[in-house]
């Protein structure tokens, strides 16, 4: 793939662009809209020839980035650009506002960060409470805090980051 005639993304102060991502059996590839999807199907069938793997193409998910009028153009055609093919029905292009679980984060554009991380809000608020049925001394409730909190919260914050509001929320 990074060998390819696929695009990638590459921005100021990147030595080199990003074509794919990887990560256990998790894939992501960035196309641009000058990139040819069929060019992509073309590479990851003999990928999965060569190494005997499957692609599962019912989970792929299309996320368009840009302007918001390109983004609209992807949805109504089906296409990254004017030349390029109709993407396959069978794959989903995500919508505005619609958020996408990719290794453990939420991507889209324009999605709402706080819907992101109200079920940890509410999984960490669940433990607390659990814990404060047991009486804790003061030392215990700051073993709690620290391992309850940053243990549910240290990789999304890591990979996403966190909201001030949240940040706030639990630091009450």
């Amino acid at each position: 793939l990074r060998q390819s005639v696929l695009t990638g993304f590459k921005t100021k102060g990147m030595a080199y662009r990003i074509v794919v991502t990887m990560f256990a059996n998790d894939m992501t590839v960035y196309l641009t809209e000058k990139d040819n999807f069929s060019n992509l199907m073309a590479i990851l069938t003999k990928w999965c020839k060569a190494s005997g793997a499957k692609f599962n193409t019912t989970k792929t998910e299309i996320i368009p980035i840009g302007t918001e009028t390109y983004c609209k153009h992807v949805l109504e055609t089906r296409c990254l650009n004017d030349t390029s093919q109709h993407l396959p029905e069978s794959i989903n292009i995500t919508k505005d506002r619609k958020a996408t679980h990719i290794i453990g984060t939420w991507i889209g554009n324009g999605i709402d960060e706080q819907a992101i991380w109200s079920p940890i809000i509410k999984k960490i608020e669940s433990s607390l409470d659990r814990w404060e049925k047991w009486c804790p001394t003061i030392e215990g409730r700051k073993i709690i805090i620290q391992c309850t909190i940053g243990s549910m919260t240290q990789y999304l914050t890591t990979a996403q980051g966190m909201p001030k509001e949240i940040e706030l929320s639990l630091t009450k």
